[in-house]
């Protein structure tokens, strides 16, 4: 399972190129191969997920029932502008201008691992939601991190 960490400060070229962090390459050895997935996020963001984390999302999608109206409303809008990305020669991404647009990213941005996929985030919009963060932190961590079935909580 890929486990990402790091949060990083990039500026986009002229272009809407992204240089990949050396230290973000490092983490993903088959990004060259297998390449990435590049997809609108659920705030006002974007998620780049490697191909074979994109590839598990999809097994996972099409269990869904397509004759279910909420269900394709939920595919279709997932979906909705996902792209392949490729580095170039120089470890670059362009990021396509439908997917910056849509999060507003302007040359500032900030890469944002979260377990297995990287969210993208324009620096300034990143910096309003981490303000967002709850007064109390343990009582988050109390109310989601309730173990699954079956499974510990730690003790």
């Amino acid at each position: 399972m890929t486990q990402l960490l790091g949060e990083f400060d990039c500026k986009l070229d002229a272009k809407g190129r992204l240089m990949v962090p050396a230290a973000l390459k490092k983490q993903l050895p088959d990004v060259e191969r297998e390449g990435l997935v590049i997809n609108r996020g659920f705030e006002k963001n974007l998620v780049i997920y490697p191909k074979s984390v994109w590839d598990g999302i999809v097994v996972q999608l099409s269990t869904l029932n397509v004759y279910d109206e909420e269900n394709r409303k939920f595919i279709r809008a997932f979906t909705r502008g996902a792209s392949e990305l490729s580095l170039d020669a120089a470890g670059r991404v362009l990021l396509p201008k439908s997917l910056s647009e849509y999060a507003g990213i302007g040359s500032d941005i900030v890469l944002a691992c979260q377990l297995d996929r990287i969210e993208v985030w324009d620096k300034n919009a990143y910096e309003d939601i981490l303000d967002s963060t709850p007064a109390n932190f343990a009582a988050l961590a109390q109310k989601v991190m309730v173990p699954k079935k079956g499974g510990t909580d730690g003790e």
